[in-house]
């Protein structure tokens, strides 16, 4: 590997390693832009573009220390990687929505924009972390410089994207990363399928189970038994854990993962995770 592609691994960690919301900045947009629908995450239906009743007027959640106990589980998985404040700060340059409802309508269609492009700032930081070949760096790093670029762009610029165009050469190169990785992280070494993509395994009992450098991408695992299993090198890329047992497993150097994904599964703090991932309060609150 040349020096070049150990400084831009370097940069791809610090990257992925900086994108944390902060909630201090931002003007409660998860809590107004997005649309919630009643169900087993959220207690009551919300519009989108409607704050929510818990939304207090200096955008702090009146309830935040109970919502999951008061029916708002899905709350404390939401993770925007820092997009609110992108859009607060910058985007709209500090401009509250409350005090200046002629940008409201604006700033909450953007917000949900904002959010697709740093979950793909985010996979490319990712895939520039890893070893892969320097063909490959390159085109990462052109795809991370152009994202850069593109969430610097004001409000009417980001309204007309077209998403589509944007994540297609982007999942192609990420497709590339992972199995360039997982061939490393197996070597021939292993006769299993790996390529188990949009696997239904809701509620399967895999514990213990050593599945290495599979491919998951857009499975279902939702309520699945995945204790103490070995997940290195698994590419976890739009997989659904949902109330997925993750205690004692090793998610170490699984790629892909995110911590959205992470705060809707269960775990524990024998539950090995990447260096980027924040292990959930709620793991450790009793049953």
């Amino acid at each position: 590997m040349s020096n070049q592609t150990k400084k831009d691994k370097t940069i791809g960690t610090k990257i992925r390693h900086s994108l944390q919301a902060d909630c201090q900045s931002c003007f409660g947009l998860c809590c107004t832009a997005l649309n919630i629908v009643a169900s087993s995450d959220f207690a009551i239906n919300k519009p989108a573009g409607t704050p929510c009743p818990n939304l207090q007027d200096n955008y702090s959640c009146h309830i935040h220390s109970q919502l999951r106990e008061t029916g708002f589980k899905g709350c404390t998985v939401f993770d925007c990687l820092g997009a609110g404040q992108q859009v607060s700060q910058v985007t709209f340059h500090g401009q509250d929505w409350r005090q200046s409802r002629e940008h409201a309508d604006k700033m909450f269609r953007v917000f949900p924009i904002m959010e697709q492009l740093y979950e793909m700032i985010a996979y490319v930081a990712e895939a520039l972390s890893y070893q892969v070949d320097n063909m490959l760096y390159e085109q990462l790093i052109a795809q991370l410089k152009h994202l850069q670029q593109t969430i610097a762009q004001d409000a009417d610029t980001l309204l007309a994207l077209d998403m589509v165009a944007i994540r297609m050469p982007i999942n192609a190169l990420l497709l590339q990363t992972s199995e360039q990785i997982r061939q490393q992280s197996v070597k021939g070494k292993t006769s299993r399928n790996l390529n188990q993509r949009g696997a239904n395994w809701m509620g399967k009992n895999l514990k213990g189970k050593d599945l290495r450098a599979t491919d998951l991408r857009g499975s279902y695992l939702i309520a699945a038994n995945l204790q103490d299993a070995n997940l290195q090198g698994v590419d976890f890329i739009g997989a659904d854990l949902r109330d997925t047992n993750l205690r004692g497993a090793d998610l170490s150097t699984s790629l892909f993962l995110t911590q959205m994904q992470i705060n809707a599964a269960q775990g524990d703090r024998s539950t090995k995770l990447p260096s980027y991932i924040k292990r959930p309060a709620h793991w450790h609150k009793k049953r």
